[in-house]
């Protein structure tokens, strides 16, 4: 797979959806931009029906570092969990802070774009399977692109959106994916260490 090295973006979001609130605590997050070798996207759909209110989303698969991991360890078991996805991390793409202020939490997201090497079932918790109906979704870049636009009708959808697209189009460029422009903070997408 080809790819061409563009600095990682460097973004910090406020949330305009709820009020703003005392921030109590902060969760470092890694997500990626997994693609197999035609570029095919795998990210994560929900159906939510709870404080944030009913939506229906994608976003890219992930999730909280834990304890003595390191971010790439993180993110390799969060593919494995999530997507049953074992994934070569090609680079890292950049970091999104955001705030998430009906729960107070601030949010440090590490994204990387990956290759997928290998997909067998994965490991949803009972929560994330019948709580918020999360599910693994294959669709090409362009497509989530357009999911991600379709999802700003639902306010959670749209602080997601904020979040999600510039690291989209970062992905799509670092790709040569056509009818993509570079994010206007691009930084180059530097491999993994």
């Amino acid at each position: 797979m080809k790819y061409r090295p563009l600095p990682p973006l460097r973004l910090s979001l406020a949330d305009g959806e709820w009020p703003k609130t005392k921030i109590t605590h902060t969760r470092e997050i890694v997500r990626a931009i997994v693609v197999d070798h035609r570029n095919m996207g795998y990210f994560m759909r929900m159906d939510r029906d709870d404080e944030f209110g009913k939506a229906q989303l994608i976003e890219t698969a992930g999730g909280g570092v834990e304890p003595g991991e390191s971010l790439e360890e993180a993110l390799r078991r969060e593919l494995l969990e999530e997507l049953g996805a074992r994934v070569e991390i090609l680079c890292h793409l950049g970091v999104v802070e955001d705030e998430y202020n009906l729960i107070g939490r601030h949010n440090v997201n590490h994204y990387y774009l990956c290759r997928l090497i290998s997909a067998g079932e994965n490991h949803l918790t009972r929560a994330e399977r019948e709580s918020l109906h999360l599910s693994p979704w294959m669709l090409s870049l362009q497509d989530a692109a357009a999911e991600y636009r379709a999802n700003r009708v639902y306010p959670l959808g749209r602080l997601i959106a904020a979040r999600e697209e510039p690291i989209l189009q970062q992905a799509m460029a670092v790709l040569g994916e056509e009818g993509t422009q570079e994010p206007s903070n691009a930084a180059p997408c530097l491999p993994a260490k």
